[in-house]
């Protein structure tokens, strides 16, 4: 295809490919040259470097909507066709959307700490056919479907809490914090029993997801009664772009007055 027409098929379904394949690596830790990648690319394809790097920050856009950060480096550009979109769908469809529900290998010795994020001002709502997309591979459900997911970001956080015990003088309090939603199962409606630097109780909701801070959430109804109920001693640990960077915040109840909660599933019961 000459340089200046419209992307192929083919070309398109090139370039995402590429794109999950370096995603796969990143989020598994191995190294890679995006560099080398979009020359490889160029020759394939016969499009301009910069032509495929604006590619990649399409596909970044698309798959912030589907609740996965993308490549670093690749920041969002969301003014895309309609042609990407269909192109992620085939390569999603025909890997059963694994690529979606990967669970990051990477190391992360660190996680962020950032503050709540604050209400959204988007312009225009996606569009129909991106809408249509994220409910057909809904991250919320994807997310909590996903236990090897959820148990790592669990892993994290017992890790950060011993740490940040360490860190306060207090190792006696890390050496007792617990991973319960392991020890003695999901039922207690928090994962994690830990404490502040004073000594109080503490427990631990933990939500972890590879998209970003404001990707959506499932609470079940007694997560959120336990919430309340614990109140100063409750929080909720909201883990995002899980992987080689990860970054957390942290809520305390009232939840509702940060977050909305609108019914997504019924209970049936006969009649």
């Amino acid at each position: 295809m000459a340089r200046g027409e419209d992307w192929s098929d083919i070309e398109l379904d090139a370039i995402v490919a590429d794109y999950f394949a370096m995603l796969r690596d990143e989020i598994g830790g191995i190294s890679f040259s995006k560099t080398a990648h979009r020359r490889a690319l160029a020759e394939r394809v016969d499009r301009s470097e910069g032509s495929i790097e604006f590619k990649h920050c399409n596909i970044t856009a698309v798959l912030e909507e589907l609740g996965v950060a993308g490549i670093r480096g690749y920041r969002a550009r969301a003014n895309y066709q309609g042609a990407i979109l269909e192109a992620i769908e085939r390569h999603l469809d025909r890997d059963g959307g694994r690529d979606l529900s990967m669970v990051p290998t990477a190391s992360a010795p660190t996680i962020r700490m950032v503050d709540v994020p604050g209400i959204e001002l988007r312009n225009e709502p996606p569009p129909t056919a991106v809408q249509r997309m994220v409910r057909r591979f809904d991250p919320v459900e994807r997310d909590m479907r996903n236990r090897e997911l959820g148990l790592a970001g669990e892993h994290a956080v017992l890790s950060f809490e011993r740490h940040r015990l360490d860190s306060a003088g207090r190792p006696d309090l890390a050496a007792r914090v617990r991973h319960v939603s392991v020890e003695i199962g999901d039922g207690l409606g928090y994962d994690i029993a830990s404490f502040s630097e004073l000594g109080d109780d503490l427990v631990i909701e933990v939500k972890t997801t590879r998209g970003l801070a404001r990707t959506p959430f499932f609470m079940s109804r007694n997560e959120l009664e336990v919430a309340e109920r614990m109140e100063g001693g409750y929080r909720l640990y909201r883990l995002h772009e899980f992987g080689p960077k990860p970054a957390l915040f942290m809520m305390t109840p009232p939840l509702a007055g940060s977050l909305r909660f609108t019914t997504e599933t019924w209970r049936a019961d006969f009649r």
